[in-house]
């Protein structure tokens, strides 16, 4: 029933300028009217203002689900700590280490469910987008990784981070003049670049392909005509399949952003460093 309401909710006027006349989705998806502080700094739009309802809605699930340990666990508590000890222990300790990995788990606990609320929101039926397919979020998201790892580094070793980044050792010293431009490039510049990127077009193509499947099939069954009807269920089934599969990208994505910043901590506090 989910799954039928997201593509009811998905299949919009705004998608057919006229009836019967087939529209594909846009990039002005992303960016619809404001709704409050219209032509202020404040301005604020459905998806800026999903951001805000997503973060106030993380907060009192787990408020509610840590306000009253239990050695017995209620099943509200046992699903809180489940997922607490997902980022804990497969990849805050996993990487860093019990001592490090508890000094950072807010930190990674906070990005995976911040990063996963916001990409489920893009299969909710009556929210239907995604709130990490502008790139606002995964932008800020990447900087307080990068900020993260450089800090760890610098906390770790304030005299040798930045040289033993840029001129690791057992390089012969005239190589230098090739290896530190390619390490300058690939530690503190495509670092947050990756991070911001991967994140942002797999939310955004993600929604875009859910958009043109199901406006498709609303084309197809309602106006078409002929034998485009059958294509139609076609779409409709693919549109289905590929609501599942996002599901599986709003996990992995917020995985692997996580465990990434994780392993450029991890770098940062190598011995070498």
């Amino acid at each position: 029933m989910a799954l039928f309401a997201n593509a009811v909710q998905l299949v919009t006027p705004r998608l057919l300028a006229a009836e019967g006349e087939f529209h594909p989705p846009s990039l002005d998806e992303f960016y619809p009217p404001a709704l409050f502080f219209e032509g202020t700094p404040f301005e604020m739009n459905r998806i800026m203002l999903l951001r805000v309802v997503i973060a106030i809605v993380l907060l009192i699930l787990f408020y509610f689900g840590t306000r009253r340990m239990r050695v017995i666990p209620t099943r509200g508590q046992s699903i809180t700590e489940m997922a607490l000890d997902f980022v804990r222990v497969n990849i805050s300790e996993n990487l860093l280490g019990k001592v490090d990995g508890r000094r950072f788990l807010p930190i990674l606990t906070t990005m995976f469910f911040m990063i996963f609320a916001f990409n489920i929101t893009g299969i909710i039926p009556g929210i239907n987008m995604p709130a990490t397919a502008l790139v606002g979020t995964p932008l800020i998201l990447a900087a307080v990784s990068y900020v993260t790892f450089i800090y760890a580094g610098i906390k770790k070793s304030p005299k040798n981070f930045f040289k033993n980044s840029l001129f690791p050792s057992g390089v012969p010293k005239p190589f230098y003049i090739l290896v530190t431009p390619i390490e300058i490039l690939s530690t503190f510049v495509l670092r947050p670049v990756t991070l911001t990127l991967r994140l942002l077009m797999n939310l955004m193509v993600g929604h875009i392909i859910l958009v043109l499947a199901f406006s498709a099939t609303n084309f197809f069954i309602l106006y078409a005509g002929s034998f485009y009807p059958v294509l139609g269920v076609g779409t409709l089934a693919f549109g289905f399949a590929f609501t599942l599969f996002e599901i599986l990208v709003a996990v992995l994505q917020a995985y692997v952003f996580t465990i990434l910043t994780a392993v450029y901590i991890q770098l940062a506090l190598a011995e070498e460093h």
